[in-house]
């Protein structure tokens, strides 16, 4: 959405209301845009971010897949002789 800043100053609330839902919302000077209006991101504090890292960690521990080793997963590409098929 473009809207020049004279006619934001009346309405203010509504336009900082869309940025914040995620509608881009630039303030135009004499047809040129001159300012976009972004919502702050909220600041995690260092205790929560570490819980949320652990809680994926945790989460990923739980779906993983034990598959073939490395070692071997390329065994089907060689024969008994250790030459490429």
């Amino acid at each position: 959405m473009r809207i020049s800043v004279s006619e934001a100053k009346g309405q203010l609330t509504e336009l900082v209301r869309r940025a914040e839902a995620g509608d881009e919302v630039i303030l135009t000077k004499h047809g040129h845009a001159a300012v976009r209006l972004v919502p702050v991101n909220a600041i995690i504090d260092v205790q929560t971010r570490r819980r949320v890292i652990e809680q994926v960690r945790a989460s990923a521990a739980t779906k993983r897949i034990d598959g073939p080793s490395a070692a071997r997963s390329q065994d089907f590409l060689y024969g008994d002789d250790g030459l490429p098929e």
